[in-house]
């Protein structure tokens, strides 16, 4: 990404190098860059170091990212209507090209959105006078569902700041606000929500207001707090979609290593050697440790059927979100000589072969464990027992309620195999710290 932007910014009279461009990838990684004027604020924080270097630098990065060049002598206006992003934008946006008495505003226009940052304030109001009127015992009429998602696309520009406020008088606010919540809210300045100016949640303009959840970007918030107990979920009731999030913070319980980026030295040098002395950087992923997660999955009655896509999606985003190996397998009811690794379970992988892997996989078993006391055979019920020993760090988690468990003779029997637990995020999160606590 932007490879050759430091040989474009140096035909400019820039100095532009690989720590410009590392630079630039880490206000990309932290969610810092969002539109081409966020890009142009941020460089020019890196690379302009004196005002005479202003024009210069706006020439280069007009050039670079609009393909916008500003010929000697030419005004900014003249090039901007004789480019081909202008006349796209124009078409884009069904304005006519014709119309000359009005291209000088389009000019204008265009240039505004080319500039537009994230947080573009034209309005600060008093984040004290919102407080004090507020009332903190409203109740949650107007929401969407629970899950916050990402912030909606808004305009932001006015920017509430909260910094007179004693933090401690906010956190106790947000937690009456959070008893009362029922769902998503998106702009306003009283929900805990995305967008607005509400001093709770994310993805808004609150200066020196709680960021809980989402990107940051803004730099305004004075406290980032990650915990779900804030939103308004039921963490004891079954995995569902509203859920999910709160189950997966618990997951992150049993991630040791998180990968990491950073740049390949002998990749990058002899990359540059190749390219006559110009070094770009070459990024690598590293994990010191690698966590390993198998998931064996009753997907074979229709008790299992309202759980398989919550259950999937739950470690879908696991997998994508952390560092490391997960394994799906499948069966039906309980295990006899095979799980399978596909859905249809008709790719069968022996017991045997599971029992090779390595012994620091932690083991999730997924299933009601409810079927006829037949089925539970000692073959069966001999296998179950070789998985556990095998897999140290291995737990049941059941999506049956589990006021029901005693009335099943099977789920008595298995629950004395392993460790079981409710599939809700209170649930797993507990059979979390019991793989973390056994050695």
């Amino acid at each position: 990404m932007f490879a050759t932007l430091p040989e474009k910014f140096r035909e400019y009279g820039i100095n532009a190098d690989i720590k410009t461009l590392l630079l630039l990838r880490k206000c990309i990684d932290k969610g810092l860059i969002n539109t081409l004027g966020d890009i142009y604020l941020i460089l020019k924080g890196i690379v302009v170091k004196s005002p005479r270097m202003l024009g210069p630098y706006t020439k280069a990065y007009y050039d670079y990212f609009l393909n916008i060049q500003i010929a000697p002598g030419e005004s900014l206006e003249q090039a901007v209507l004789r480019s081909e992003a202008f006349k796209n934008w124009m078409n884009d946006n069904e304005y006519d090209l014709e119309d000359l008495e009005n291209l000088s505003d389009k000019v204008e226009e265009f240039l505004a959105n080319v500039h537009l940052t994230s947080y573009d304030i034209k309005n600060v109001v008093s984040g004290k006078e919102i407080f004090e009127n507020d009332n903190p015992e409203l109740e949650d009429e107007n929401y969407d569902n629970l899950d916050l998602g990402e912030a909606k696309e808004r305009t932001l520009d006015t920017l509430a700041d909260y910094s007179d406020l004693d933090l401690e008088d906010l956190l106790e606010r947000m937690k009456e606000i959070a008893k009362r919540q029922k769902g998503r809210h998106d702009g306003g300045s009283h929900w805990i929500g995305t967008g607005g100016t509400s001093p709770y949640g994310f993805g808004g303009a609150a200066k020196g207001g709680i960021r809980i959840g989402g990107k940051g970007g803004g730099k305004m918030a004075r406290k980032v707090i990650n915990d779900s107990n804030y939103f308004p979920i039921d963490k004891s009731a079954l995995l569902n979609d509203n859920n999910i999030d709160a189950a997966l913070a618990s997951l992150k319980g049993i991630i040791e290593e998180s990968a990491q980026k950073e740049l390949d030295l002998k990749e990058t040098i002899k990359s540059g050697l190749k390219q006559g002395g110009i070094f770009l950087p070459i990024m690598k992923e590293v994990s010191d440790k690698k966590l390993q997660v198998i998931l064996l999955v009753d997907n074979g009655g229709y008790s299992m059927d309202p759980y398989v896509r919550s259950i999937q999606e739950l470690f879908k985003k696991m997998k994508t979100r952390f560092a490391h190996d997960l394994e799906v397998y499948y069966f039906h009811n309980t295990i006899y000589k095979h799980v399978y690794s596909d859905e249809r379970r008709r790719k069968a992988v022996t017991i045997e072969q599971l029992l090779k892997k390595d012994p620091h996989y932690r083991v999730f078993v997924i299933g009601d464990a409810a079927m006829s006391p037949y089925e539970l055979s000692e073959v069966s019920f001999l296998n179950w027992g070789r998985i556990h020993e095998k897999f140290k760090k291995s737990v049941w988690l059941n999506p049956e309620p589990e006021r029901y468990w005693g009335h099943t003779y099977t789920i008595q029997v298995l629950s004395k195999v392993f460790p079981m637990f409710p599939m809700t995020p209170d649930g797993i999160e507990k059979s979390v710290c019991h793989m973390n606590s056994v050695q």
